[in-house]
C-alpha cells in the first residue's frame, strides 16, 4: 500500500539492516514511513487495526533487535526546523521527530545559539532525544527541553508537554516507560543566545587546551572538541556496528558506593543528584572484568571503549544480546552491582 499524497507510505516485508546501528539483519512484516505527523491518527483509527501497538523507530541508534520484530514499524520522517519566538535571553526552536540529532545540534550553532554543544555527535533523531533523555559530557537534553509535542494513542489526540511533564530521570522518561502510549512527533527546545560553558567533564579542557584554545570557548569549539574525544573513543557505527554506550552507569547506595572505593580507590565515581547515592563508572567495572576488546565471534565490546557492544560484521541480535548478558552476569559476580542497558531491547527480555 502506498499513500505518500496522505502522509505516509506503507512497505511490506521491509529490511531494517539500515534503520538500526547495530546493523542487525532484520525484517518487519510492515513498515510505516510517515512524512507528515498530522496522518498518525487516520494511521491509527483506520489504516490500522486498534490492537496494532508499533515499534516506533527513529534513527535506530538506541536499539538492539534480540529477533525480527512483530507486526508494525513506525518511522516518522519528517525533517522541519523552525525558530517559534524568544524569551529572557534565550530562543525556543521547534524541531520535528526525524531531524537528525547531530545535523539539528549544528543547525543551532549555526545560528548563534547554545546548550546542546556538549551532545554533538550523539547519533539518532530529535525525536528519540528526550525518550532516552540523552546525555554526554555533562548535560543531559532535559535542560534544553521546553516542551515535546506527541500523539497520544490512549486519547487519539495531539499533546503538548511542558519539560516538568515528561519525568525526566538519568536516561529515562514518561515517554520510555509509556511506549505504547505516545508517538513523539517534535521537540520544543529553549536555548540561550548567551553562552555559558559547560566544562566540568574530564577531558574537555584538555581537548581544548590541545586545540589551542585558552580563552574561554565558543559554544562551536566545544563542540569541536567534544566531536574530536568521541571520535577517538566511540567507533562509528557506519563502520562497526554498535549503539554507544550499551550499559548506564549505575546509581548505587552512597554506603555501598563508599565500600567499594575503599576497595578499589581508583573506581570512578559522580555525584547522583541525591546525597543518599552515588554513579560509578560501568566502563570501569566492564574493563576490570577483562571485558574491553573481546568478542566472541562478531559479537564483542569495542575496543577503545568498555562501554560500547560491537558487531564486526554478521553478528546476530541474539549473540549481541549474549555477549552483553555475560558482561553483566561477570560485573555482578566480582562488584554485586547489577548493569542495566541502555538501548531498548526488541524480541527478547533483559
Amino acid at each position: 500500500m502506498n499513500a505518500t499524497a496522505g502522509g505516509y507510505r506503507i512497505i511490506e516485508n521491509a529490511r531494517l539492516d539500515a534503520r538500526n546501528s547495530f546493523g542487525v539483519a532484520v525484517r518487519a512484516p510492515l513498515l510505516v514511513e510517515v512524512t507528515r505527523s498530522e496522518a498518525l491518527p487516520e494511521l491509527f483509527h483506520h489504516a490500522m487495526p486498534g490492537d496494532v501497538r508499533p515499534l516506533v523507530l527513529g534513527g535506530g541508534s538506541n536499539i538492539l533487535f534480540a529477533r525480527d520484530p512483530e507486526g508494525v514499524v513506525l518511522a516518522l520522517a519528517t525533517g522541519a526546523i523552525q525558530p517559534i519566538g524568544e524569551t529572557d535571553g534565550a530562543t525556543c526552536v521547534r524541531a520535528d521527530a526525524g531531524v537528525v540529532w547531530h545535523d539539528f545540534v549544528l543547525w543551532t550553532l549555526g545560528h548563534g545559539l547554545s546548550g546542546l554543544e556538549n551532545l554533538a555527535l550523539i547519533p539518532g533523531s530529535v525525536g528519540a532525544a528526550p525518550i532516552q533523555n540523552i546525555g554526554a559530557y555533562g548535560v543531559e537534553v532535559r535542560e534544553c527541553v521546553h516542551a515535546v509535542e506527541a500523539f497520544d494513542r490512549q486519547a487519539g489526540i495531539f499533546v503538548r508537554l511542558a519539560s516538568e511533564a515528561c519525568a525526566f530521570a538519568y536516561r529515562d522518561s514518561l515517554f520510555k516507560r509509556e511506549p505504547d502510549r505516545f508517538v513523539v512527533t517534535a521537540v520544543e527546545f529553549r536555548l540561550p543566545q548567551r553562552f555559558t560553558p559547560r566544562l566540568q567533564y574530564a577531558g574537555l579542557t584538555e581537548e581544548l587546551a590541545s586545540m589551542g584554545i585558552t580563552d574561554p570557548p565558543r559554544a562551536s569549539q566545544v563542540a569541536e572538541a567534544v566531536m574530536r574525544i568521541r571520535r577517538r573513543k566511540l567507533p562509528d557505527p557506519a563502520v562497526l556496528g554498535n549503539a554507544g554506550s550499551f550499559f548506564k552507569n549505575p546509581i548505587v547506595a552512597e554506603t555501598s558506593a563508599q565500600a567499594l572505593l575503599a576497595e578499589h580507590p581508583d573506581l570512578p565515581s559522580y555525584p547522583s543528584g541525591d546525597p543518599a547515592t552515588r554513579k560509578l563508572s560501568a566502563a570501569w567495572l566492564i574493563d576490570r572484568c577483562g571485558w574491553k576488546g573481546r568478542r566472541e565471534g562478531d559479537a564483542g565490546i569495542a575496543p577503545t571503549h568498555a562501554l560500547v557492544l560491537v558487531n564486526h560484521g554478521q553478528a546476530s541480535g541474539a549473540q549481541l544480546l549474549d555477549i552483553a548478558r555475560q558482561v553483566a552476569a561477570d560485573v555482578h559476580a566480582r562488584f554485586g552491582i547489577a548493569l542495566q542497558p541502555e538501548p531498548r531491547i526488541v524480541g527478547a527480555r533483559w
